[in-house]
């Protein structure tokens, strides 16, 4: 049994944290499970609340990074065998169906071979509304969506309310387009804002929108449109594209990078990272006993593939009375003659033959004897014939056991690090067998579009750009071809007592969380420490991993790298850090400022649009923005390490959007490995979405403009004045209250919260405003030099009545 059955678990239905399987009315959810299930699956859970996924995790449960708000909770999804579903049914948890199973997988392994509430009551009887964000958008088959984000000042009190109602568009009247109640959106016991759980289908693009509290408020603003237009003529040059045609194991992806190498040498440079993988290798092993205390299992000294498959061990009944316990070796056979008593019954236990074989030198060159999962081992053993030790691996001889030597392709006609560099990598989680094409695609587009697609040239020619396709080229092997739903590495840093072949699928360190920057180890929540059989273990200490040393290796040792896009799957997300936070308080890591936000949300709409530009695929507004706003605390990742020690502007995709069944009014998850035709689409559209970053990152590499500023009153009332500050790009604003020249030290234009936009700037008498700006790029507005004597700055004085 797994680490999950065997916790002592005190849990009830109805418990904070868990979705009653049942309404207040005693109707029946329309999810509810069919209780069919082939084999290891990816589950549907659906919690009452962020305490239920705090509780699956500390239960060791291995959850998918996807959280979706449903009707009556939290709709997240977790790996778990029949047994381990039905071990969470029995203690209360409303495990749902199979997003994917073994079956699915077998289907997707036969086309490859052919081709994730606090509550205090309100002080106002009238809240305030703060609208956050109001889109509509269109998605696959053209259907039309409608988003709407509101903040309540009275939103930490749980029976405040929120309504929407819009228009069918201009000059018709709000309630024309529809109605609907808000869900209050809470994490890690903090209230952040009002929203809809799911985009809300609609008929029409609305113009306005109305939202009412039951508290009093209300607020009517406009809808925009989420994303912009496809380019109308994307097709204008020739243009080459659709370069996978199969699910890829890392000895095939790293094979082609290396013959593109090699096709386009005045283009590219093939780079090997300094630090191996352990390797596709296990230790042998052999199991004997069914019976926790009469159980031995050894584990040979040497991998599988160095000799460790080729060991026997066996447990012989001697057949004769009073004979003592003995181990003996004869080249790489151990066998284990078991004590007997005066009527010739065996009396050695599972603790003794431990002992017996590991104190013998000879056999202990080749194997350990270990008890079963830490149990004392008092019952005694049976006899058991010779028994081979094996690894258990099960990918061809085409996949190599030895340690892997990661790749990374350098695209680039300048590749002396004069020009921006940019750093796209993919599948740091093994299973998410989509990400390592959306590598590929995108560098097989750029090498095979140069000559004749001046677009493309303007990137190569502009840009220094390295592409890491496999992050974890051993669990993803092993993902591939032994258990599918792997997603660490293949180190095992389990002690004994967690280290029999029943734990061999839940052995392996978290990559992504095995960062330097909130981390477990610093107190970040998203990640396990100590438990070496959690999915997000992330390893023995920050940069444990050579996976994750070799990404620091290439940023620190190409400082040109400024920006960097990290590919996972699956939900549909785009994402930016700060990615992780202290549970207590909810204290994230440092935001960026409102400058870098701005970039953000400014190049999101820009990239999104290609992604879109493919199939029709919108990524969410409530699933863009920082990872901590839209996922949850992902304590050790690898986008916080790059950003916050070395400034490089990062995003992460999770390809895999949800599918809109217009029939039956419900988004369905693709899961990790959809069939590959789904699998390829979302390939095809996330490399238009790194094309696009490529395309951003250049116009960040050339960026000549200055930005301009502008002063803006926002409110005026008695002894009080509010303004703020309103740019042409997204830029930084540095300002004075006091007459003195701004500089870099000066007080900085802030974020007014969370999805909230810059802050307002009141002051209460009359004031002298003095200011500048500075864009990411590093252009100061009218060339001011803030270090200098110059006078050019922006100046501008407010009134106050």
């Amino acid at each position: 049994m797994l680490a999950l059955l065997v916790l002592p678990l005190a849990l009830a239905v109805g418990a904070p944290g868990f979705a009653n399987p049942t309404s207040g009315s005693g109707v029946v959810p329309d999810r509810s499970s069919t209780g069919e299930q082939n084999g290891v699956g990816l589950m549907r859970i659906v919690v009452a609340d962020k305490s239920g996924i705090d509780r699956l995790n500390a239960l060791g449960v291995d959850l998918a990074e996807y959280v979706k708000p449903v009707d009556n909770g939290i709709e997240v999804h977790a790996i778990l065998s029949p047994e381990e579903s039905q071990a969470l049914r029995d203690e209360g948890f409303d495990v749902q169906d199979a997003i994917s199973d073994q079956g699915d997988y077998a289907q997707n392994m036969a086309e490859r071979s052919a081709a994730i509430r606090a509550a205090t009551a309100a002080t106002a009887s009238t809240d305030t509304l703060t609208v956050l964000r109001s889109e509509w958008f269109s998605s696959l088959d053209n259907q039309l969506f409608l988003n709407v984000e509101v903040k309540s000042s009275a939103g930490t009190d749980s029976t405040t309310v929120l309504t929407a109602s819009w228009d069918s568009g201009p000059g018709t009247e709000i309630g024309s387009g529809g109605t609907a109640t808000m869900s209050r959106f809470t994490d890690a016991g903090q209230y952040m804002y009002h929203r809809f759980s799911n985009p809300v289908p609609i008929t029409a693009a609305p113009a306005r929108a109305t939202i009412t509290s039951n508290k009093g408020g209300s607020v009517t603003v406009d809808v925009a449109k989420w994303l912009g237009s496809p380019r109308k003529d994307p097709g204008k040059h020739p243009y080459v594209s659709d370069f996978v045609d199969h699910y890829m194991d890392p000895t095939e992806v790293t094979a082609r990078f290396t013959n593109l190498a090699a096709e386009f040498p005045k283009l590219t440079e093939l780079i090997d990272l300094p630090y191996k993988t352990n390797g596709y290798r296990r230790n042998a092993q052999a199991q004997f006993g069914t019976a926790a205390a009469s159980t031995v299992y050894v584990t040979s000294t040497a991998y599988g593939s160095e000799g460790g498959n080729e060991v026997t061990m066996s447990l012989v009944n001697p057949g004769t009375a009073n004979a003592p316990l003995t181990v003996s070796v004869s080249g790489k056979a151990v066998t284990v003659s078991l004590a007997t008593n005066g009527s010739g019954a065996i009396t050695s236990t599972a603790a003794q033959v431990v002992a017996a074989v590991n104190g013998n030198v000879d056999a202990a060159k080749l194997l350990t004897a270990s008890t079963y999962r830490g149990n004392a081992g008092t019952g005694v053993v049976a006899a058991a014939p010779v028994t081979q030790l094996t690894d258990n691996l099960k990918a061809p001889v085409s996949v190599s056991r030895e340690p892997f030597q990661m790749k990374v392709l350098r695209i680039g006609k300048h590749r002396d690090g004069s020009k921006v560099g940019v750093f796209l990598y993919c599948q740091e989680h093994a299973r998410e067998w989509v990400t390592p094409l959306v590598c590929l695609e995108s560098a097989e587009r750029l090498l095979r579009n140069y000559a004749q697609d001046p677009n493309t040239r303007k990137i190569v020619d502009d840009l220094d750009i390295f592409i890491l396709p496999v992050v974890n080229p051993d669990g993803a092997h092993y993902s591939m071809y032994d258990f599918n739903m792997q997603r660490r590495n293949m180190t095992n840093y389990c002690p004994a007592s967690n280290g029999d072949p029943g734990r061999r699928n839940a052995w392996g360190v978290d990559i992504n969380r095995n960062f330097s920057v909130g981390s477990v180890f610093d107190g970040y929540v998203g990640a396990s420490a100590t438990n070496c059989t959690s999915d997000t273990f992330a390893g023995p200490s920050e940069l444990s991993e050579p996976e994750a040393r070799n990404e620091v290796w290439l940023v620190d040792h190409f400082p040109n790298i400024k920006l960097s896009m990290n590919t996972h799957s699956y939900g549909g997300y785009f994402m930016w850090p700060p990615g992780a936070y202290k549970a207590e308080g909810r204290e994230v890591l440092p935001r960026v400022d409102q400058g870098t936000e701005a970039y953000f949300w400014t190049s999101s709409d820009y990239i999104l649009s290609r992604v879109q530009e493919y199939r029709g695929t919108a990524i969410w507004p409530g699933r863009t923005g920082p990872v901590t706003d839209v996922l949850y605390s992902a304590a050790g990742n690898s986008a916080d390490e790059h950003w916050y020690n070395r400034g490089i502007i990062g995003w992460d995709f999770e390809v895999g959007a949800d599918i809109y069944n217009p029939t039956t009014g419900r988004f369905s998850a693709v899961g990790f490995q959809p069939p590959f035709a789904e699998g390829h689409e979302e390939a095809m559209e996330f490399a238009n979405g790194n094309i696009a970053i490529l395309e951003v990152a250049r116009a960040y590499a050339t960026d000549k403009i200055q930005p301009k500023t502008a002063l803006k009153v926002v409110k005026q009332e008695a002894g009080a004045t509010a303004f703020t500050f309103s740019t042409s790009e997204p830029a930084n604003v540095y300002y004075t209250l006091d007459g003195s020249r701004p500089t870099f030290n000066s007080p900085k234009l802030a974020l007014a919260g969370m999805r909230e936009g810059v802050q307002n700037i009141t002051v209460n008498s009359d004031t002298t405003v003095n200011w500048f700006s500075i864009d990411i790029a590093g252009n100061v507005e009218s060339n001011y030099k803030p270090d200098g004597e110059g006078k050019n700055y922006n100046k501008q004085a407010v009134g106050v009545q």
